[in-house]
């Protein structure tokens, strides 16, 4: 008997139901002995409490198209998983016993970059862990790209294009805030998609002046108007000088909802134009995936599979050079792919006259 846990961790995204899917049918498939599968509900929490269900075909019909993840998810900080819960348990003695317990061969985890790192102990700890790529943010390290993301990139897009004939009809200054707490990615190509005029990125510190110039001139240029995408992590050159205790306490003062409201209050000081904020907030997370990341999930599922029926574990199935590839789970744990200021895509961008406020 072949048995197999599967869970969903951090925060959702497209086409995690997908990824779930190609794992198990890839399995079922061609196993050649019998299989069960248990998911874990919310997360690490389920395995920690050890509370799961045995999954049949049933779960797994009609899942292609549906977004977040039908196990349920949540949060479990690694910089927290050495501390005990709230009934005074060790979390990872408990992960292990529910593992134990239910005799699995391998445990399936479906998230982003902290969540990784707690399969990476669990890996330590002795377990058989084999994990995929899942986030809107496309910030894992090891893999170009991540399932959510694309779909991600299309709801932002969709956010960005939906301000265009308004910002032009009112002549007025609107700025899109997208998610992006420590990379640019999804801002940096929704921005380009939507043909932003102005991208602000965690990645490269901005100079308001600098934004407003760009303004401006759009405005001498005859430009009734200026679209802004900016990252929920992006940062001005002056706070990106301070430490991150002192950040983190200016930001704790700071009487503006996020940083775009700041943006717009400080372009509204040094341009008189009005500015309108939008957030297009977790719908970026949601609705069905695009037809790119159900093939990618699916892809990704099923080569978590073939490992599995091979009795291969301790990595990421990552993606390299259009090729699926093996990533080692202590290369991952811990590690941002950030957007390079230098790199290709950041002077492209320039070519076309968008402006990073640098």
């Amino acid at each position: 008997m072949l048995r197999i846990g599967m869970l969903t961790s951090g925060g959702d995204c497209q086409a995690l139901n997908a990824a779930m899917r190609g794992v198990y049918k890839a399995v079922t498939n061609n196993s050649k002995e019998p299989v069960e599968f248990y998911g874990f509900l919310d997360g690490y929490k389920g395995l920690i409490n050890s509370n799961f269900k045995l999954l049949t075909s049933q779960d797994f019909k009609g899942l292609m198209t549906k977004g977040g993840t039908f196990l349920g998810t949540s949060r479990t900080p690694f910089k927290l998983i050495d501390e005990p819960d709230e009934k005074g348990r060790n979390k990872v003695e408990c992960m292990k016993q529910t593992y134990y317990k239910l005799q699995l061969n391998c445990l399936v985890m479906l998230g982003g970059n902290g969540s990784t790192k707690t399969a990476g102990r669990l890996a330590e700890e002795g377990l058989n862990v084999i994990t995929l790529p899942k986030t809107i943010d496309n910030d894992l390290w090891g893999t170009d790209m991540t399932f959510g993301f694309q779909t991600a990139v299309e709801v932002a897009t969709r956010a960005i294009d939906e301000i265009h004939t308004t910002a032009s009809s009112h002549s007025r200054v609107f700025i899109v805030e997208i998610m992006g707490h420590k990379v640019g990615w999804l801002p940096l190509n929704a921005g380009m998609a939507g043909g932003a005029d102005v991208i602000l990125l965690p990645e490269i510190p901005y100079d308001i002046d600098k934004v407003a110039q760009a303004i401006q001139e759009r405005n001498e240029r005859g430009d009734r108007f200026t679209i802004i995408a900016v990252a929920e992590g992006a940062i001005s050159k002056e706070d990106a000088a301070l430490t991150k205790k002192q950040y983190k306490k200016k930001l704790a003062k700071s009487p503006y909802p996020s940083i775009a409201y700041q943006v717009a209050a400080e372009i509204y000081e040094k341009t008189g134009m009005e500015v309108r904020v939008t957030v297009p907030g977790h719908t970026q997370r949601g609705g069905a995936p695009c037809p790119y990341d159900r093939v990618f999930a699916t892809r990704l599922g099923a080569e978590a599979g073939r490992y599995i029926l091979k009795g291969e574990y301790g990595f990421m199935v990552g993606y390299r050079n259009r090729e699926m590839v093996k990533v080692p789970l202590e290369e991952v744990a811990g590690k941002l792919k950030t957007v390079d200021p230098d790199a290709d895509i950041i002077k492209q961008a320039k070519l076309v006259g968008i402006s990073f406020g640098d």
